[in-house]
């Protein structure tokens, strides 16, 4: 007897697609105007535990894109109260704005989000991740 569609489970027959969310936000620097710049809000199901900002080439050095990977849970928790003691740290800025922080040996880069952006990218995370029936 072969297996097919009807017989194997739902997880076994749909590949659950990466969410990719294009949001703006704002570089935070000593300038009273901010920069907005385009941003990549990125999720892999088989990395289900992770999620990545990605910074266009044109903000790097080396002309390529800079991508963060950082835990989902660490963004989740940082739009309730601030959090993260690493290379990425996210806390809430008021109640419509988040504020993600990037350190790295070049030096620090903090960005400002809509709250809302996020949240609408993190529900589409859960729901990709979700199993299917």
């Amino acid at each position: 007897m072969s297996a097919t569609a009807e017989n194997l489970p739902a997880t076994a027959t749909a590949t659950a697609a990466p969410v990719e969310e294009r949001v703006r936000a704002r570089v935070i620097t000593d300038d009273p105007l901010y920069r907005a710049i385009p941003v990549a809000l990125r999720f892999t199901p088989a990395e289900p535990l992770a999620v990545r900002i990605v910074f266009p080439a044109d903000l790097s050095p080396e002309g390529t894109d800079n991508e963060w990977v950082f835990p989902r849970a660490l963004l989740e928790a940082g739009l309730q109260a601030p959090t993260g003691t690493g290379d990425v740290r996210v806390w809430p800025c008021g109640r419509v704005q988040a504020v993600v922080e990037f350190h790295s040996p070049e030096g620090v880069a903090v960005v400002q989000f809509d709250i809302a952006a996020l949240r609408r990218f993190l529900r589409r995370t859960y729901a990709a991740s979700a199993p299917t029936r």
